[in-house]
């Protein structure tokens, strides 16, 4: 007897945040407002599973919108590192 196994795509599930990576321009004035550098945002992995449908590259900067109760909706960054 065969047992078919479902693929899940993580990308497509209603816990996982939205995920997008930032044009340049945009990753830039984020940059400036909270007077950071890239290195020191949080890192997120090129192979993280919440990517997979994002053409990213080392070097990008993500932008993760998560729904919350609270607030509404908060918005965090990553920069995006090999993984």
């Amino acid at each position: 007897m065969s047992v078919e196994k479902k693929v899940i795509k993580v990308t497509n599930h209603i816990f996982q945040p939205k995920h997008e990576i930032l044009p340049k321009e945009e990753a830039e004035k984020i940059l400036k407002k909270f007077n950071v550098k890239t290195n020191q945002l949080p890192y997120i992995m090129s192979n993280d599973k919440g990517l997979e449908d994002l053409d990213v590259r080392p070097g990008d900067i993500i932008k993760i919108t998560r729904k919350s109760p609270t607030a509404g909706e908060s918005v965090y960054y990553r920069y995006v590192v090999q993984g």
